[in-house]
């Protein structure tokens, strides 16, 4: 099964509407390269424009996912598109991945759990989702999950759980911790015994230089490929049975222990 990594530049003087177009037409040359593409996360407006989320959330059927669909089926791939800022009608705004078959219909969309800004920025602008989600390709079970969520990895468990073989990590990482994002790129990798496509974006959003260095980590923890620092589009052919074969030799786990009570505080 081959991949595409799309490292997207956000540059402040393209329009979201010029990059739209752009990044369409990089889908499309995927065709016949690779089976899976893969977008960053909030590649129309970048992940720290704070002050962009609101008047450039769209509808969850809005133009980044006309676009996207209609290249998905242009290049015959499946496409997770990266994420929007999605505006509900009726809530809040969402950080909301799109992931396309190669027909062009969307199969999935998965609202980040896991906000990051602490007392401010996404972690006050938009909602959090309640739902894992994975979605079945013909050759392997895609567990999805957003940037900061690769910190947590009772969710990366809870996908497991749910049949997930291949993580797709869409993010908009800075470049001031790029140290952490290829470690937990492999420590999600390792502990569950799974690939890890983890597609950042590069360029400066609102100021905040972008790690790129998107990443593609085998289920031994072995990098695979990895992007440098620019816009790049990273392909990577990988074997999708290893997974099963991995916990199968190394069935580490089968000894999860679930449900040990913490000890009382003193």
């Amino acid at each position: 099964m081959r991949a595409s990594l799309l490292q997207i530049d956000v540059n402040e003087g393209e329009s979201i509407e010029s990059r739209r177009v752009r990044v369409a037409s990089l889908v499309r040359e995927q065709s016949g390269s690779a089976d899976l593409v893969v977008l960053p996360e909030l590649w129309t407006t970048g992940a720290f424009a704070y002050e962009e989320f609101a008047s450039e959330a769209e509808p969850l059927e809005g133009p980044t996912y006309e676009a996207m669909a209609k290249a998905a089926s242009d290049a015959g791939v499946w496409l997770h598109a990266g994420s929007i800022p999605e505006r509900d009608p009726e809530g809040p705004l969402y950080n909301t991945s799109l992931v396309f078959s190669p027909a062009g219909d969307l199969v999935a969309a998965y609202r980040k759990i896991h906000r990051f800004g602490f007392d401010k920025g996404e972690a006050v602008l938009m909602g959090a989702g309640e739902e894992l989600v994975t979605v079945r390709l013909p050759e392997t079970t895609v567990g999805v999950a957003t940037c900061y969520d690769l910190r947590f990895p009772e969710l990366f468990r809870g996908l497991v759980d749910a049949g997930a073989e291949t993580f797709v990590v869409p993010a908009g990482w800075p470049e001031r911790r790029r140290a952490h994002w290829t470690l937990l790129a492999q420590a999600r990798a390792v502990e569950n015994q799974a690939f890890v496509l983890a597609c950042g974006t590069a360029g400066t959003h609102a100021g905040v230089p972008q790690a790129g260095h998107s990443i593609v980590v085998d289920p031994w923890g072995e990098v695979l490929a990895q992007a440098g620092a620019g816009e790049q589009v990273l392909t990577v052919e990988f074997d999708p049975g290893k997974p099963a074969v991995t916990r199968d030799q190394f069935p580490a786990l089968k000894d999860r222990v679930l449900g040990v009570a913490a000890p009382p505080r003193r």
